[in-house]
């Protein structure tokens, strides 16, 4: 076995989330691998609470006290899953980070894999889900139907069926570091990065007990700040909207001013179409007012400054010490 100093650290963050059902086997199996891999190199699992309301910061204390491979930090509050991985990447320290969600769906297994093609040079390795058990058909119809639409609007590639599990390098953390807007969508951040990077493909598995602690409000929450916070298209839409539904009435306009001036028939009294014409605009403008405002009131909640994350507590003897998460904490808005 290498000396301490010359295996490269290597640091997993997993966000926490009322998942006291999954914990013990999560433990069980992260651990398997370390075992597997703890001669060429050191690991630390940081298990981030992100306000759960069980038994799961319990659990970590424990964990944290028995292994001390593994600590915890707890958030204040429920901040929410980007949250709570902004968190692990901005208190984490390593060569290289794995992110990975703790209810067992990503399996710790593919671990090895991204870490073998890190050290092929990849600055990003992103695991792919080649299949996607216990997720129900229009789940996966959706998910498709988005992925699309966030490569045609977005400055970045968004993979099909890539999720929040990946290895990113420390030159590529550091760099994500840098990002501080508060409504982020990680894996489209990633993905606006650049940097050397190369795809893993696992076959996902359903969850392991408990149930998803996405919701359909959360699912399209992110997906709305996928699509905003990495494109400006919803904005463009009003003037394009405009010239393709004036075309139109423009056209009806004409025509009825021809039959008025060559052939003397009176202009069609056009009631319910000047009603169409109304309801159709107003409905528009409405939903052009909805884009606008959400734009203004993510430029608001960036002005405040506010940080994306409060951490309330640590345990676990691989956790940084005061020191550190000072100077970590003046990173962070």
């Amino acid at each position: 076995m290498k000396d301490d100093k010359e295996r490269r650290l290597i640091s997993i963050i997993a966000p926490v989330y009322n998942e006291e059902s999954t914990l013990p086997e999560f433990y069980k199996r992260i651990k398997k691998i370390i075992e597997c891999m703890e001669s060429k190199y050191s690991f630390k699992v940081f298990l981030i609470d992100d306000g759960s309301r069980d038994q799961s910061w319990k659990m970590i204390q424990k964990i944290s006290q028995d292994d001390e491979c593994f600590c915890g930090i707890r958030l204040s509050r429920n901040f929410g899953h980007q949250a709570a991985l902004s968190a692990g990447y901005g208190l984490a320290s390593g060569d290289a980070l794995i992110s990975i969600d703790s209810d067992l769906q990503d399996p710790p297994e593919v671990i090895p894999d991204l870490i073998q093609r890190w050290e092929e040079g990849n600055r990003v390795v992103l695991a792919v889900r080649r299949k996607r058990e216990g997720e129900t058909k229009l789940k996966l119809w959706t998910a498709k139907i988005y992925y699309k639409v966030i490569s045609k609007l977005s400055e970045t590639e968004a993979l099909e069926s890539s999720g929040d599990f990946r290895l990113l390098d420390r030159v590529a953390v550091d760099a994500l570091k840098k990002i501080t807007e508060t409504h982020r969508y990680i894996r489209g951040l990633v993905g606006w990065l650049g940097f050397k990077r190369c795809v893993v493909e696992y076959d996902r598995s359903p969850r392991f007990a408990g149930t998803t602690k996405y919701s359909m409000i959360k699912m399209i929450r992110l997906a709305m700040d996928g699509i905003i916070s990495l494109s400006f298209w919803p904005l463009r839409v009003a003037y394009i909207s405009a010239i393709v539904l004036m075309v139109p009435f423009l056209l009806y306009l004409v025509y009825n001013l021809v039959l008025h001036l060559f052939f003397n028939v009176a202009m069609v009294p056009g009631w319910s179409s000047l009603i169409l014409a109304v309801i159709l605009f107003g409905a528009f403008n409405l939903f052009m007012l909805g884009v606008l405002g959400e734009y203004t009131g993510r430029i608001y909640t960036e002005v405040k400054k506010r940080p994306i994350f409060l951490v309330e507590e640590y345990c676990g003897s691989a956790v940084l010490s005061a020191s550190d998460r000072n100077e970590t904490d003046e990173l962070l808005p």
